[in-house]
């Protein structure tokens, strides 16, 4: 139950919660914003820059969260974001207008979370267990797609004709997190006493250099990234197909309530789907999966995440489709919780904050590879793509399983645990 976790888990959890209810009513925005207020392409290339900044800002805060401990970073993260917020308010006001200077304010909120996410992702493996890591892990999910799915609907009402509102309400959420995190977030790590702390470029380089030469960590990446470029098709080739292929139909309902469906809006449907089965199913896997062997539960999430979308990369039969969201749902399910909870093993405890950064690796990599996808779909076609996503689910098990197996020769994971 969450009552059992930690205090400074439960407090992570509802602190991200908020924090990304309010952000998804307006960042998700944030490209319609800068394509009306400068160009598309400039738009394009400021949110690009943003995502750079964020990455690099996340690869120094996990080397800072392991020489200066996780809560001083988080707290400097959170004063950062309201200070970013502010800067947003007054370049959006009713009385000033500056799409760059709001572009500079979100750079500055890019920062924030860059020092914020690693350091907050290290302290939940400090203070969690085998036992909990798990159940922690799928709350956390299931909060994580509760408040995006929420955000997005009330976003999309709201962000045209209330934008400052939004910037207000976001400013006022981020002073409850920041007094949160510093005065209820104990700290979890102290690193040893040095007379000088290394802040530069070399040292840095030194930290990762010892991340990206463990072997079985590096395994375990390259397995993540195999599973989760699956998932970005669905922005991608998947998008791409449905809309050329699937033919507008309109259904009526009632009283002559007339409803088109076209691929885009199908799209958004299936995504719907996905959201709501893990919002209202996460608690009962959560549940399921406690003390059981996580190993298998991750490989068959795997195997039901590379069918379910194998499927979508092809059909174009709406029963047919809305099945395959249900499969690849219970397969995300699956494999989420068990994989971070895995992760956790993985990591070298004296570097968490490094190799929690690195893991974004997965993410950022996975959405190269969601791109590159239009491109080899229209080489293979649908079939073929499906075929692919499947053979890229049985990678993600291989190299996760050959990770797993060398990590535990060096008594990090079980023997017995190992498959």
């Amino acid at each position: 139950m969450l009552i059992e976790l930690h205090p400074n888990i439960r407090i992570r959890i509802y602190t991200s919660f908020l924090s990304r209810l309010i952000g998804s009513m307006i960042f998700p925005f944030m490209a319609i914003y800068f394509t009306n207020a400068i160009n598309a392409f400039w738009a394009g290339t400021l949110l690009l820059i943003n995502v750079i900044i964020q990455f690099i800002a996340g690869l120094y805060g996990g080397y800072l969260a392991d020489i200066l401990g996780r809560k001083r970073l988080m707290v400097t993260g959170e004063w950062m974001k309201v200070i970013g917020f502010v800067g947003m308010i007054l370049a959006n006001s009713p009385w000033y207008s500056s799409p760059w200077m709001t572009f500079g304010m979100m750079a500055i909120i890019g920062i924030a979370s860059g020092l914020v996410n690693p350091a907050a992702e290290a302290m939940l493996i400090d203070v969690s267990t085998k036992e909990t890591r798990a159940f922690m892990y799928a709350i956390n999910y299931w909060a994580v797609n509760m408040s995006l799915m929420l955000g997005l609907i009330v976003g999309g009402f709201l962000y045209k004709t209330h934008f400052f509102e939004l910037l207000l309400a976001l400013f006022l959420m981020s002073l409850v997190t920041l007094w949160m995190t510093a005065t209820l977030i104990q700290e979890t790590y102290t690193p040893e006493s040095t007379t000088t702390k290394p802040y530069g470029i070399k040292p840095i380089l030194q930290s990762y250099k010892t991340v990206i030469t463990d072997l079985p960590f590096v395994m375990f990446i390259i397995g993540g990234i195999a599973v989760l470029s699956i998932e970005f098709q669905r922005d991608n080739f998947i998008a791409v197909r449905l809309e050329d292929e699937i033919i507008p139909k309109t259904y009526s309902f009632l009283s002559g309530l007339d409803f088109s469906i076209d691929g885009v809006k199908l799209l958004s449907l299936l995504t719907v789907e996905n959201t709501i089965i893990i919002v209202l199913f996460t608690g009962l896997v959560a549940k399921w999966i406690r003390n059981k062997r996580e190993q298998p539960i991750m490989y068959a999430g795997f195997i039901l995440f590379g069918l379910g979308y194998g499927v979508l990369a092809f059909s174009n039969d709406f029963t047919t489709l809305v099945l395959a969201v249900v499969i690849l749902s219970i397969g995300e399910l699956m494999y989420v919780p068990t994989r971070q909870s895995i992760l956790a093993d993985i990591v070298d405890d004296s570097r968490r904050g490094a190799y929690m950064a690195f893991n974004g690796f997965v993410f950022q990599i996975g959405k190269m590879v969601g791109a590159l996808g239009i491109i080899i779909g229209e080489a293979i076609g649908g079939v073929g793509m499906g075929v692919l996503y499947f053979v890229f689910a049985l990678l993600g098990i291989v190299f996760t399983k050959m990770a797993i197996q060398m990590r535990s020769v060096n008594g990090k994971i079980t023997a017995e645990k190992a498959i």
